[in-house]
């Protein structure tokens, strides 16, 4: 739809610009969210050629309306279209950008933005596709970037270690265990085993004579 539309524009526009040849800046349209009654800045690069001067213009895809803003040269001096110069205003920055300032931001500014650069000899124009104002508008928000758990690896897996690794990782902890358990109860027997004889020699000591 916004090719469509950036045809479109470039048909209007060139009425408006006859006699020199135009090229098609092939960059995305930018879109703004500017709040209402707020200040907003648009730029025009010049890239391709040395500038001259910059043409502005705004349509209204609603209304399938081409409007001339103004135009500004190197000198900083600036023609206008039927638009309210106490809120908009043109100008020039450093050697190769144009700005366009508006002053208030209302939602009758909405719409798309565009700037044709002409350079001295005024025989090549560079159309900018420009950006898309949408004042008032709640700016869509991106997804919450998904989590990505890290996978449990086994200790021990095929990949990394045969079978039988696993199974003596295993087994000789196992076989610890059941050593000192029986070691443990062979201690046990053995002390129960003695323990009559050392009661029935105490008792002997003790009987009287």
């Amino acid at each position: 739809m916004i090719r469509l539309q950036q045809a479109w524009i470039l048909l209007m526009v060139s009425s408006w610009t006859l006699g020199s040849s135009q090229m098609l800046q092939q960059d995305p349209v930018k879109v703004l969210y500017p709040e209402i009654l707020s200040n907003e800045t648009i730029e025009c690069k010049c890239r391709d050629i040395s500038c001259n001067v910059v043409f502005w213009f705004r349509t209204v895809p609603s209304k399938d309306q081409v409007e001339f803003i103004g135009k500004c040269n190197n000198a900083d001096r600036t023609s206008w279209g039927a638009v309210d110069h106490s809120r908009f205003k043109l100008s020039k920055r450093g050697m190769s950008t144009f700005l366009l300032r508006i002053h208030n931001v209302t939602e009758e500014d909405a719409g798309i933005y565009s700037c044709i650069p002409r350079d001295e000899r005024g025989s090549v124009e560079v159309f900018h596709p420009g950006v898309l104002l949408q004042p008032g508008v709640t700016p869509p928000t991106s997804p919450p970037p998904k989590v990505q758990h890290k996978p449990r690896h086994c200790p021990c897996s095929s990949k990394n270690q045969p079978m039988s690794g696993c199974h003596s990782l295993v087994l000789w902890p196992l076989v610890g265990l059941i050593s000192s358990l029986s070691l443990g109860l062979v201690c046990t027997l053995h002390y129960f085993s003695r323990l009559p004889k050392k009661c029935h020699h105490h008792f002997m000591k003790k009987r009287p004579m």
